[in-house]
C-alpha cells in the first residue's frame, strides 16, 4: 500500500479523490487536510510516500509548503487554475490535475507516481522531484510579497512590507523582522532578484535592505560607509552599494 495524504481546501475536490482513490486500490489515505498549515503537520508526523496537494490555498499555499517540506513525498497537484497547473507540471512536478478531472486522467497521473516511488524504493532515494521542483520554483518565481520561514515551533508568514533587513550566512540567510529574526535556507541573490526593487536593496555583499528603514548614511573608517536603520541596526555599505543607494536617492 502508497502511504498518502489528500490537502485541499474544497470539500467536494477531497472527497472526490478519496472516491477515485477507493476505486483504484493499493493507496492508503493517512490524512486528508483543509489547509496548508494541518498538511504541513501532518506530512511530518506522518511521512507520506504521496501527495495530493492543492495549489490555491488560503495562509499557506502548496508552493509555500513543498518549500518547507523536510521528507520527500512524490507530489500530484490538483488545481482549479490552468495557469498554475501548467507551472505545476513544467517544474517537474510528478503530475497535475486540472479540476475537474476524470478517473481518467487521474490514474494516469498516479500510475506515473507509483513509477517514481518504485524506482527510488529499488534505488535507495526519494525527493529528487521535489528538489528540482524546489530549484525551479526559485528560478521561475516573480517577485515575492511574503516569506514563509519556519521555527521550532511553528510556521510564521512574514509580509515583505514588514522586513527590516536581511544577511547573508554561508548557504543561509537570516532575515530580521520587527526585532525578530528567521533563518531561510535561500541566497542572498534570491532575495535580490525576487523583491521589489523599489523597496529593497542590496548594499553589500552580506546585506539588503528595505529603503523605507534607512535612517541616515554615515562615514567609517577610511573610506567607508555605515546605513543607521530605524532599528538601530548598523548595516556596512560597499562601494558599489553605495553608488546604487546614492542613485535612488537622488531620483
Amino acid at each position: 500500500m502508497i502511504r498518502a495524504i489528500i490537502i485541499d481546501d474544497e470539500y467536494l475536490a477531497r472527497e472526490l479523490l478519496k472516491d477515485y482513490i477507493n476505486e483504484k486500490g493499493g493507496i492508503e489515505i493517512l490524512a486528508e487536510c483543509s489547509d496548508g498549515f494541518a498538511g504541513l503537520k501532518a506530512i511530518q508526523e506522518l511521512k507520506p510516500q504521496l501527495l495530493f496537494l492543492d495549489i490555491q490555498m488560503p495562509k499557506l499555499n502548496g508552493f509555500e509548503l513543498v518549500e518547507l517540506l523536510d521528507s520527500k513525498p512524490e507530489i500530484i497537484f490538483c488545481t482549479a487554475y490552468d495557469q498554475f497547473a501548467i507551472k505545476a507540471f513544467e517544474l517537474n512536478a510528478v503530475d497535475y490535475l486540472l479540476k475537474p478531472f476524470s478517473f481518467e486522467r487521474f490514474n494516469d497521473a498516479v500510475d506515473k507516481a507509483l513509477n517514481r516511488i518504485e524506482i527510488a524504493n529499488i534505488k535507495g532515494f526519494v525527493g529528487s522531484s521535489v528538489e528540482k521542483l524546489k530549484e525551479h520554483l526559485d528560478e521561475n518565481e516573480g517577485l515575492i510579497i511574503r516569506i514563509v520561514a519556519k521555527t521550532r515551533n511553528a510556521i510564521v508568514v512574514l509580509p515583505a512590507h514588514q522586513i527590516n533587513y536581511i544577511e547573508a550566512q554561508d548557504d543561509y540567510v537570516m532575515i530580521y523582522v520587527n526585532g525578530a529574526h528567521y533563518l531561510k535556507q535561500k541566497t542572498l541573490s534570491y532575495y535580490e532578484n525576487h523583491l521589489d526593487p523599489k523597496d529593497f536593496l542590496r548594499v553589500h555583499r552580506s546585506y539588503i535592505i528595505r529603503l523605507d528603514q534607512l535612517v541616515r548614511i554615515e562615514p567609517y573608517e577610511k573610506s567607508g560607509y555605515i546605513i543607521i536603520l530605524k532599528s538601530g541596526d548598523r548595516i556596512p555599505v560597499s562601494r558599489s552599494g553605495y553608488s546604487r543607494l546614492k542613485a535612488i536617492l537622488n531620483d
